[in-house]
Parts: structure tokens; sequence; C-alpha cells
């Protein structure tokens, strides 16, 4: 037993934490890591909870004495657990509705994840991985494992993940900006293309879209989205121009400008009062590529922090 005196000059006891607080407060000093690593491997946010929910039922489990160090420990059943819904989350995006983006994080949002430097593109990027590669380069590109531990969290000898890592890094550069944006410009670009996109600004948006600039959107079959990517100048722009003729102007209001996974953006109210996320890939001033989020269950953490709701709450547009 320790006694301590505090400042005020009462007295009070600090007790030994039993064996259980030791295991909430190891696992949670790296919830967040944990987080991230699941999301980077699953692209979705309730997934990648789940995941590491499933991680701390089988921690608790664990005789600690057994383990000299938690976080490789850790990040080994998350990464195996996550290479188990993988194969059900493949099998799920067979049957998805229209395209498939990951679930949008907006910085300076309290997520609960650790950040990293990988952009929305990149996410994109890693979806043509096969699982293990995927795993690989994360664990050791993005998040700094090192290749002995990232080989047991795979099972898989050594040189067997650094081929791996070698393939995934390959397939995954062209993905990576040579120049990122900067803030400002960013900002500046996606409140542009605000304006151009919802007034149907032909001559705006031919100055902001590159030559082969693609959209897509993904509305998960619950709200009305495009259901196959919209790719080449002027296929965009016709688009944007029957938007404007069918709808009008003033049927979309940015709630705030942000930057998501790394891309600048908005969120928005569209028509029939739907939230939106919009990221904007952008290179050398250009707009390459258009994320729209607009499926709700991919936007319940977003909407939460705003304090609005996904849909509304009466229909669906």
């Amino acid at each position: 037993m320790v006694i301590h005196i505090r400042s005020t000059g009462c007295v009070y006891e600090e007790r030994p934490m039993s064996q259980a607080e030791i295991a909430t407060a190891t696992f949670e000093s790296h919830r967040a890591r944990l987080l991230r690593i699941a999301y980077r491997m699953l692209g979705s946010r309730s997934e990648a909870e789940d995941v590491v929910q499933n991680a701390w039922l089988r921690w608790v489990a664990v005789d600690l004495t057994k383990v000299s160090a938690p976080y490789p420990f850790l990040a080994r059943i998350v990464t195996r657990l996550c290479l188990d819904e993988m194969k059900s989350a493949r099998a799920r995006r067979e049957t998805y509705v229209g395209a498939w983006l990951p679930d949008p994080l907006v910085e300076n949002q309290e997520d609960g994840l650790d950040k990293d430097d990988l952009t929305l593109t990149l996410m994109m990027a890693l979806e043509r991985l096969s699982p293990l590669e995927r795993a690989a380069f994360l664990l050791h590109d993005v998040f700094g494992v090192p290749l002995g531990e990232v080989a047991d969290a795979l099972d898989r000898e050594a040189a067997a993940v650094r081929q791996l890592a070698v393939r995934a890094r390959r397939n995954v550069e062209a993905a990576r900006p040579r120049f990122p944006v900067e803030r400002e410009e960013g900002e500046r670009i996606a409140q542009a293309f605000f304006a151009a996109s919802t007034s149907g600004d032909t001559a705006a948006l031919r100055t902001l879209l590159a030559e082969n600039a693609v959209l897509r959107s993904d509305g998960g079959g619950k709200v009305l989205a495009f259901i196959n990517p919209i790719t080449g100048l002027d296929r965009l722009l016709r688009m944007f121009e029957g938007v404007r003729r069918k709808w009008g102007q003033g049927w979309a209001q940015i709630l705030e400008l942000v930057w998501i996974d790394g891309l600048p953006g908005y969120i928005s109210r569209e028509r029939g009062d739907v939230l939106q996320t919009t990221a904007l890939a952008i290179e050398d001033g250009q707009i390459t590529a258009i994320y729209i989020t607009r499926n709700p269950d991919k936007l319940r953490h977003v909407a939460q922090a705003l304090a609005v709701a996904p849909v509304p709450t009466s229909r669906t547009q």
C-alpha cells in the first residue's frame, strides 16, 4: 500500500491495479492505432470497430504474464481478424449496388483514430491488392511494424512477406501524388468546384477538371447515386450541365469545407436533404478524381460530429 498526501492536505491510498485494470489500460493505450490498422485493412469504420472489439475479447482472455510486447501481440490479433473479415467483405462487395468507396474519414473530427499519411486515392489503390499484400504493405510501410513481426502476424516466412510488400508497393506507387496539394489551394479548388458543379458552369468546370478526370459516387443502393464511374472531361461536363437543367440552381448547400482522408473536399446537403461528402484528388492544379459518398451507413460518424441526420427521417432520395 502506498500513502500519498494531496496538496490540499487530504490523505488517500493508491492501491495496486488489478489484472483486469492493467489489461484494460494497456488495450486502451493502443486502441486508436489498432482501429486505424483495421480501418485501413477493411475500408469500413463499423467493421473496423467490430474487429477491435473482438480483439479486446481475445485480449482479456490472455495470460498477460506471457505477453512481453503487448502492441505486436494485439496488432497480430487485429490483422488476423481483418484477414478473416476480408473474405466475407469481398463477397459482399460483389453484390454491392454501384461504386464502393471507403468510409470517409474527416480531418479534425474526434474519430478515435490515429493518423497516417494515406489518402483516399491510395485507399482505392489498396483495393487492387490481395489481402496478404495489403496487410504486408500497411503493417510494414505505413505503420512501421518490423518485418519479423509482420511475418508473425501473417504466419509467413520473412522472405515471403518482403516479396508481398514489394509487390504491393509497386502497385500503389502510381497512386501516390507527386506533389501533395497545399491546404490553401485545395480549399480554394474545392469551393470553386462546388460553386461550378451546382450551377452547371461548364466554363469554370473545364478549367478545374483534368482531361481524364473520373467521378465515383457511392450510394450503396440506399440513396440516389451514379452506378458506374463517369470518366473524361466531356462526359463530366455533360453530366453537370444535365443536373443543372434538371434541378436548377441552389439545390445543394455546403455545411463545411473539410479534408477527407488527406484530400480537400466538403460536406454538403444535397437535393432531397441527403448528406454527402465530396473529396477531390488534385494534380497540377486540376481535379483528377471526384469521390462522392452518399450512403447513409457510411456517413453516420460524420453526421454525429455535425449533429445532423445522415438522411431525412421521413424519406430518402
